[in-house]
């Protein structure tokens, strides 16, 4: 049995997370800013009022914290705005790089004293993160965004490995989300979910750092 913090855990792929989790025996720790019926009835222990772009927020969830061993970080929690080249908006971009990148970054700092050799951080960011793979254009502030954190991802695996952590930098697939408008064509949230408890239950040090899809594809940067 290990203990699981999931971000962003009152909905969609997060509440997926969350329940899978709890149904296989595991520990889990359910972070959001605004909990919901469905979450509350998991019997999983939710701390809600957490903002993870809020400093004060994420102090307090750590003082909470004091003394509990967290074995896989999942950082779920994130936003995603339309932001195309005929109407840009400086503020959201820097809203979602606020969100998606710095936040999980200083989210995963602020907790590295709850995690042990063998602890494992995972960042899910997505494929709309990929430069090489982008061929539609447009969606600059979640685009740009998920970059970032994919970088992000490629340095804490550098970083933490001596410390004998690992990271995985995940990429959902279409699901269908509120986030995504709930797109016909996308997966479930459980099917998504599915593929990656298998992504992360693979992770080792040896391969740390990877940019994969939920199916297991490697994903180009």
């Amino acid at each position: 049995m290990a203990t699981f913090l999931v971000t962003g855990a009152n909905r969609g792929i997060g509440l997926a997370f969350c329940k899978q989790l709890k149904e296989r025996g595991d520990e889990v720790i359910a972070t959001c800013r605004l909990s919901s019926q469905e979450l509350d009835g998991l019997g999983v222990r939710v701390e809600s009022g957490v903002d993870i772009s809020l400093g004060e927020s994420v102090r307090s969830l750590k003082r909470k914290l004091d003394g509990i061993y967290i074995d896989v970080l999942i950082q779920n929690a994130g936003i995603a705005e339309l932001n195309s080249l005929s109407d840009l908006d400086p503020e959201s971009i820097i809203r979602q790089f606020e969100v998606n990148a710095l936040s999980p970054l200083c989210f995963t700092q602020a907790f590295l004293s709850n995690m042990r050799k063998g602890s494992k951080v995972v960042l899910i960011t997505s494929r709309m993160g990929s430069i090489d793979d982008n061929t539609s254009g447009g969606s600059y502030g979640y685009r740009m965004s998920k970059v970032a954190l994919c970088m992000a991802g490629k340095s804490l695996a550098i970083d933490l490995k001596p410390n004998k952590i690992s990271v995985a930098i995940l990429h959902p697939g279409l699901v269908s989300t509120r986030m995504t408008g709930f797109a016909l064509a996308g997966i479930s949230p459980e099917q998504s979910v599915r593929g990656l408890l298998a992504r992360i239950d693979s992770l080792t040090l040896y391969n740390s750092g990877t940019f994969w899809h939920s199916n297991g594809e490697v994903l180009p940067w």
